[in-house]
């Protein structure tokens, strides 16, 4: 009955989790990031200032949707809100980095990376992040934001019980990050071979679709808002970690690599949906995914708003303009949202307001080409 009294704060219906996001968690989400850019802003160096402003830029639809979690705890906005913000700035800032790097070195990478271990490790001293590289220096952004994280994540009442589900999900998602960023002829080797070395996990998933899973930050933030409730022990960390990974983190990813496939095509980057044999085995595999998914957060605590977080996690990435723009996701994401009317409410309420930021930012009218039928 503990779960149940500390979860209670959760909204239980779509109105209520939409009249937290936009009422009170997505205004706070641009606070912080606002003051992550003006921090940015300020780098010295002028690549690493240029790679911070742009993953600010480009993913802040990152930081918007994974800060649903904190819509489940409103008397923790003050800790969950910078907390989600500041480790997803720091994974998108890092991932811009090793995308654009030209030395493909794997020490740097895992290097830089060593900043999300320590933003999720209380008490750990700050590294030289950037030892591999020659750079100006970033003025202290990456600690800054390291800092952030660690004050946090050390105020969140039950930090210390999820700690170590916590480092398991960071440790497999900086070690996808090194894998996935080096030498092109010898990525797809080394995720096999790092496959084969935990096979005992979820082993009904392909190569791909397991690293896939581990590139989430879905199920840190899930484990974040546990550690907001009073009480939390050990068994109920664990249900959050096995409610999240592998599905919720897999489709996470999936959807992510679904509508960037055109982008990554041009950009020669790695991206998992190529390696599905055709598009009727993607679209079954995220089926199954999604499934899988709904199934797992079942017998968590707040189990109908874990359910609104898969469904409208389908809602933000198929609502993105990409899928317009490429006609075999288009297709794909007329599928999968056929399938869940929750997903389509949310899809139409996040494409409005979408279309009302626009308007509201830079003039924007509304238009044929921006309508989209899904």
């Amino acid at each position: 009955m503990r779960a149940q009294r500390n979860w209670q704060a959760a909204p239980a219906t779509p109105v209520g989790l939409m009249f937290r996001m936009y009422r009170h968690v997505l205004p706070l989400v641009d606070k912080e990031l606002m003051h992550w850019q003006a921090a940015a802003a300020r780098i010295p160096d002028e690549e690493l200032r240029s790679q911070a402003l742009a993953s600010i830029e480009s993913k802040r639809f990152h930081c918007q949707g994974g800060a649903v979690y904190a819509a489940a705890a409103p008397a923790s906005y003050d800790l969950l809100i910078p907390l989600i913000v500041a480790l997803q700035t720091i994974s998108d800032y890092l991932d811009n980095l090793c995308d654009r790097s030209i030395s493909l070195d794997q020490a740097d990478f895992r290097q830089l990376h060593q900043a999300m271990q320590d933003a999720t490790t209380p008490g750990a001293e700050p590294k030289d992040y950037y030892a591999f590289r020659d750079i100006a220096g970033d003025g202290g952004y990456l600690e800054e934001l390291v800092a952030t994280c660690q004050r946090c994540l050390k105020e969140l009442p039950s930090h210390p019980i999820i700690l170590e589900p916590l480092g398991r999900l960071v440790g497999w998602y900086v070690d996808l990050q090194v894998y996935k960023h080096i030498e092109p002829d010898q990525r797809e080797d080394m995720l096999r071979s790092w496959r084969d070395h935990h096979r005992d996990v979820s082993s009904h998933l392909e190569w791909f679709e397991f690293s896939a899973a581990t590139g989430s930050t879905l199920g840190m933030f899930a484990l974040f808002l546990a550690a907001a409730q009073q009480q939390l022990d050990e068994t109920e960390a664990e249900a959050v970690f096995g409610g999240y990974f592998p599905h919720v983190s897999g489709l996470h990813i999936l959807l992510d690599y679904l509508i960037d496939q055109e982008e990554d095509r041009r950009e020669g980057d790695l991206n998992f949906c190529t390696y599905y044999r055709d598009s009727a085995t993607l679209t079954a595999r995220l089926e199954m995914m999604a499934a899988r998914a709904l199934q797992d957060v079942r017998a968590l605590p707040a189990a109908r708003f874990h359910r609104m977080v898969i469904e409208g996690l389908q809602a933000l990435y198929l609502s993105d303009a990409k899928v317009r723009e490429q006609e075999d996701v288009r297709y794909i994401s007329r599928v999968i949202m056929r399938r869940s009317p929750l997903a389509r409410l949310f899809f139409w309420v996040n494409s409005n307001y979408i279309r009302s930021k626009r308007k509201s930012e830079v003039g924007f009218t509304n238009s044929e080409e921006e309508k989209q039928d899904v």
